[in-house]
């Protein structure tokens, strides 16, 4: 599916909307470039799943992790994988037991950094490009671990 988001605000207005129908287990994989949209994607992403203090990139811890409100879900981590030096270094902070855990959802920004890590999961990659100043390309892809491809 592909999305063009002509705002910071449209691009938040979809994370709520995917949020609304996350599942625990979920990871959300984020790529694109710094400043393409994924922490606006992922304050309303938060909003969507009822959390309600402000977001920000964990880019100097890594992860956070928010307890939810009522449901079968427990828990939002949150990771910006930015200032990694290696992939490895994101298993030292316990991202591992959060991922395909049918408590957590799960929102990781620069996930290609950890593709290594990730490959093996489940998951739902949303890539952000620059079209202009205001306007961005989402392109949203589901992925199996079998074999990598849609499903």
């Amino acid at each position: 599916m592909i999305i063009i988001s002509k705002s910071a605000k449209e691009t938040e207005k979809l994370g709520l909307r995917l949020a609304k129908k996350a599942k625990g287990g979920q990871i959300y994989a984020l790529i694109g470039d710094l400043g393409g949209g994924k922490t606006c994607f992922t304050k309303g992403f938060a909003k969507g799943l009822g959390i309600p203090y402000v977001i920000s990139s964990p880019s100097y811890v890594l992860m956070n992790i928010f307890k939810l409100r009522g449901g079968q879900t427990k828990f939002f981590c949150h990771v910006d994988t930015y200032r990694l030096s290696v992939p490895e270094e994101i298993i030292e902070v316990g991202l591992l037991e959060h991922l395909n855990n049918k408590q957590t959802i799960t929102v990781i920004e620069w996930a290609d950094k950890i593709n290594k890590i990730l490959g093996p999961y489940k998951k739902i990659t949303i890539s952000f490009k620059f079209i202009d100043y205001t306007t961005r390309k989402i392109k949203i892809t589901k992925t199996t671990r079998k074999n990598g491809k849609g499903y």
